[in-house]
């Protein structure tokens, strides 16, 4: 169900919600990675299964660290520009992918607003409570505003952004940097598929720096980023039935120059063995042992130009903040 326009200045019901993923999806889907992540050589779970309502709102809370740079950067970026990718698309609805909160966004729903194009916003996310909650605020702050959420997952279901009219994709917050280089160039190829001519996608990016900036960002001194990354486990705990002892294990974020990426893990503190009972699995860790949980890639311009290029994109406009530590592309279908 897609809301339909109300009079400016008056209160809209709910959002609408259209989901690709129902809860047995999201179930079926957690069992295959956390069995094929836990049991492989080296331990991974994929940092999508952060964001259940807890890791949603410690995320939040890190984006407003002074050591998180990235979101600061963006939203300069988005405050000084935002009028200019309004201009230079002239979309009438706007999807964003991973939107999260969809905090920054409002920077530009303010300057479509201001120019009176924008007529519909799809935001889409694996997280139907947040994306609930994001839209239904959306909803009293843009009333006139038509709000359909997406409960999908971007890397499977982008075919949801085919839409009529002309279309601003936005991928914004460096998510794009959490995929490496071959889950990138699946996703970008998609995404380009499901474009038509004039439609334009707006990615937000991070970008190699001195490697102390990008570490403390990943290593804030009031250990949110630590509780965010050990939540992974509670979220396993809650809808496994899992027996993981956060206290057990500790946060790690290091940077590899060679890959010019943050990896992420998660160090068993002791030897361990954990037990998933719905996936009737135990688990052997021993001391010091890692579990990959998240990759955060750092770009340069061109190659990430180079990538989108191979998608079948177009890069058209490029911005960055004054400290040059960050990045939106706004590229259209080739």
């Amino acid at each position: 169900m897609t809301l339909q326009s109300a009079a400016p200045g008056t209160r809209t019901h709910a959002p609408g919600l259209v989901s690709h993923m129902g809860p047995a999806d999201l179930e079926a889907q957690l069992r295959r990675d956390a069995k094929e992540g836990l049991t492989a050589p080296d331990k991974s779970i994929p940092s999508k299964w952060f964001y259940d309502y807890t890791g949603s709102m410690l995320f939040d809370e890190i984006t407003r660290l002074p050591e998180y740079y990235l979101t600061r950067a963006e939203r300069q970026i988005l405050r000084e520009r935002a009028a200019d990718i309004v201009a230079d698309t002239r979309a009438d609805t706007m999807v964003e992918l991973g939107c999260g909160l969809s905090e920054k966004t409002k920077l530009l729903l303010d300057a479509f607003k201001r120019r009176g194009d924008l007529k519909r916003f799809l935001p889409f996310d694996v997280d139907g409570e947040v994306l609930k909650m994001a839209a239904t605020e959306l909803l009293e702050r843009y009333p006139d505003l038509q709000v359909q959420g997406i409960v999908g997952d971007f890397e499977r279901h982008l075919e949801a952004v085919k839409v009529p009219g002309t279309s601003l994709v936005i991928f914004l917050g460096s998510t794009i940097g959490n995929l490496n280089e071959e889950q990138r160039g699946s996703l970008l190829a998609q995404l380009s598929g499901a474009l038509k001519s004039g439609d334009s996608f707006l990615l937000g990016m991070d970008l190699v720096k001195e490697v102390g900036v990008i570490e403390a960002a990943y290593n804030d001194s009031a250990g949110i980023s630590a509780a965010f990354n050990l939540n992974i486990l509670s979220v396993l705990n809650a809808r496994l039935n899992g027996n993981f002892e956060i206290g057990s294990f500790e946060h790690l974020a290091r940077f590899n120059p060679d890959t010019e990426q943050m990896e992420m893990f998660l160090r068993s503190t002791r030897a361990q063995r954990v037990r998933l009972a719905d996936l009737d699995l135990e688990v052997e860790f021993a001391e010091g042992e890692l579990l990959h949980t998240e990759i955060s890639a750092k770009f340069r311009r061109e190659g990430i130009e180079q990538e989108l290029v191979s998608a079948g994109l177009e890069p058209r406009r490029w911005w960055t903040d004054a400290g040059t530590n960050f990045a939106l592309s706004l590229s259209s279908k080739l």
